[in-house]
C-alpha cells in the first residue's frame, strides 16, 4: 500500500506549502497532493490559495523523489488542450513524477464569483469525458482529430510527449454510478473516493463489472481513498481495513496537530502497513 500526504495549499503562505511537501518527501510519502481551487473552501477571512498546476510546476523544482498531484483537477477550469500542455510541462519539470487527476468540478461559489462558467451537471460530465479523451490522445504526441460533445479538435498535436508513457497515471475522483464510474472503468489508472471500504463496496464492485465490459482487467485500476491522521490508533485501524479490502493508496489529510503528528504516523504506524 502506498501513502500520499494532502497539503492542500489554502490559507497558508508559500513557504509553508513548500515546508509541508518537503517534509512529506523526507518522511518517505509516495506523493504530495494539493487541491485545484482558486479560493479557500472553508474558514474565515480571505486566506491564501495558490493555483494548482503552477504550484506543481514550482514544487517540481523544489523536490526530487516525491510524486506530485492535485486532488482533483476540475474539468471546468482549463480548456482540455491547455490542460494537456500544462501536464506535459509539469511531467518534464518533475522528471516524470506527475499524477494526473480529473473530476467534473463542483464548487459553484468560486465559478460564480470569478466568472468561470459552471454549466449544469450533465454538461460538466460531458466536458469531463471530452477532457479525458482529449488529454489521453494528445499526450501520445500524435495528430488528433476528435468530435466531442463540448470540445472538438482538428489535426491537433502537442509535443514533446510526456516523460511517463503513455501518459502520467490518470486519477478520477467520485462515485456517481451513471457518469463517473463508467469513466473510471474506461480511463482511470486510479479511482479515488471518500468513504469507508464498506460504504464504497457497491461502487467498487461496479467498477470491476464496468472494467471487464470495457475490455480491461479490474486490477488495472488502483483503488484509493483518504485517511485522517488526527487520531493515530483510528488511522491504523482504518488503514488496515482499506488494505484488507484491496485498496492500494491512501491520501493522508494534514492533521490539526501538525508536523509532529505526521512524523509520528510515519514512525509508529506506517511501517506496519507497508511491510
Amino acid at each position: 500500500m502506498r501513502f500520499g500526504l494532502d497539503v492542500a495549499q489554502q490559507r497558508m503562505p508559500w513557504d509553508e506549502v513548500v515546508r509541508r511537501v518537503q517534509l512529506a518527501e523526507e518522511l518517505g510519502f509516495d506523493g504530495a497532493w494539493g487541491f485545484d481551487h482558486f479560493q479557500p473552501m472553508y474558514g474565515e477571512g480571505p486566506g491564501e490559495t495558490f493555483e494548482g498546476m503552477t504550484t506543481l510546476a514550482a514544487l517540481a523544482g523544489l523536490t526530487s523523489t516525491i510524486r506530485l498531484g492535485l486532488l482533483v483537477t476540475g474539468a471546468t477550469y482549463r480548456h482540455p488542450s491547455v490542460f494537456a500542455a500544462q501536464a506535459i510541462t509539469v511531467d518534464h519539470a518533475s522528471h516524470g513524477r506527475l499524477e494526473l487527476s480529473l473530476g467534473a468540478a463542483w464548487f459553484d461559489k468560486e465559478h460564480t464569483e470569478l466568472g468561470i462558467p459552471f454549466p449544469p451537471t450533465g454538461e460538466r460530465f460531458d466536458l469531463l469525458e471530452d477532457t479525458l479523451e482529449i488529454v489521453t490522445r494528445l499526450l501520445t504526441g500524435e495528430t488528433v482529430s476528435y468530435e466531442g460533445k463540448v470540445v472538438s479538435l482538428k489535426d491537433a498535436r502537442l509535443g514533446p510527449a510526456p516523460v511517463q508513457r503513455p501518459h502520467p497515471p490518470i486519477w478520477i475522483g467520485g462515485q456517481g454510478p451513471k457518469r463517473t464510474l463508467p469513466l473510471v472503468a474506461r480511463y482511470a489508472d486510479v479511482w479515488h473516493a471518500w468513504g469507508s471500504p464498506n460504504s464504497l463496496r457497491e461502487a467498487n464492485e461496479r467498477i470491476d463489472e464496468l472494467a471487464i465490459a470495457a475490455g480491461r482487467a479490474p486490477s488495472d485500476i488502483t483503488r484509493a481513498s483518504s485517511l485522517s491522521l488526527d487520531d493515530l490508533d483510528t488511522a491504523r485501524k482504518h488503514a488496515e481495513k482499506f488494505r484488507d479490502a484491496g485498496y492500494g493508496y491512501l491520501v493522508c489529510g494534514w492533521p490539526e496537530a501538525g508536523a509532529a503528528q505526521v512524523e509520528a504516523f510515519t514512525r509508529d504506524v506506517l511501517p506496519d502497513l507497508t511491510d
